[in-house]
């Protein structure tokens, strides 16, 4: 199995040759094209982001199912330096929940956005480290097929073809689909499509704004109330995992401070 997925936005700061170590929050880091292989959430560069939240709505008064939170096994992850880094175990988890905000939008079916949340929670677990890492969605492919019973046990809803076809074009930029992934992403477009903007709205968490979602690279349609929770999910999960929290810990505090109930 090939298969595709719609552009993602370029990752410039992951292409460069690995840099020296510093002991610098992450922003100043990026802003002197410093950063390392393994990128990590720190006050300074969290405190920036706070400080930078986008304009817009709130989510609404009332959202047809409220979104399962799907937190990945750290034991999942090829390496052990990614768990707590920029694509670890957070990142993972709230792009599941993305998927689930735009699938409500979408409405691609309950069933289907909960397997297309369950594979986004596993979606960079074969990463190994945080720069560009080609071919980690097709890793990633490999290890949920590898992985069904594992995945379904653990988050009480199984993954699809479809969505390990998701996680596998997560990656590549539609321009660079090879001819099997063309044929593979047609068979499941909106799933590829719903993954990749997912995956785009997280990247709140990164440290330079160039770097943050632009809607006009994605090819679904977003709820104007997306971007900010979108936000707000990376603010206060990664501020609570600097105080203390444990991964789900942090994420659940999250949820519901966006979506009280």
């Amino acid at each position: 199995m090939t298969p595709i997925a719609p552009d993602p936005i370029e990752e410039p700061f992951m292409i460069s040759p690995t840099p020296e170590a510093a002991d610098a929050p992450l922003r100043v880091l990026a802003e002197t094209r410093r950063l390392p292989d393994h990128q990590h959430m720190d006050q300074h560069t969290l405190s920036w982001i706070a400080g930078n939240r986008p304009a817009g709505p709130s989510a609404p008064a009332t959202m047809p199912h409220r979104p399962t939170l799907l937190v990945p096994d750290v034991s999942w992850f090829a390496s052990p330096a990614v768990i707590d880094s920029i694509h670890g175990a957070m990142h993972n988890a709230r792009v599941s929940l993305l998927v689930q905000f735009l699938a409500q939008h979408h409405e691609p079916g309950r069933d289907q956005a909960l397997a297309l949340a369950a594979a986004a929670a596993c979606h960079d677990c074969r990463r190994h480290h945080d720069r560009d890492d080609p071919g980690h969605g097709e890793r990633a492919a490999r290890w949920l097929a590898g992985n069904l019973d594992t995945v379904a046990r653990t988050f009480g809803q199984p993954v699809t073809t479809e969505t390990i076809t998701a996680v596998a074009l997560h990656d590549v930029p539609h321009d660079n689909f090879t001819d099997s992934q063309t044929g593979a992403y047609r068979q499941s477009p909106h799933l590829v499509d719903l993954l990749k903007a997912a995956d785009a709205f997280d990247r709140y968490r990164l440290p330079l704004r160039r770097w943050w979602p632009d809607p006009g690279r994605l090819r679904v349609a977003l709820p104007p109330w997306l971007p900010p929770v979108a936000f707000d999910l990376v603010v206060h999960s990664e501020q609570a995992r600097l105080d203390g929290a444990t991964h789900g810990e942090a994420l659940e505090h999250a949820l519901h401070t966006v979506l009280p109930e």
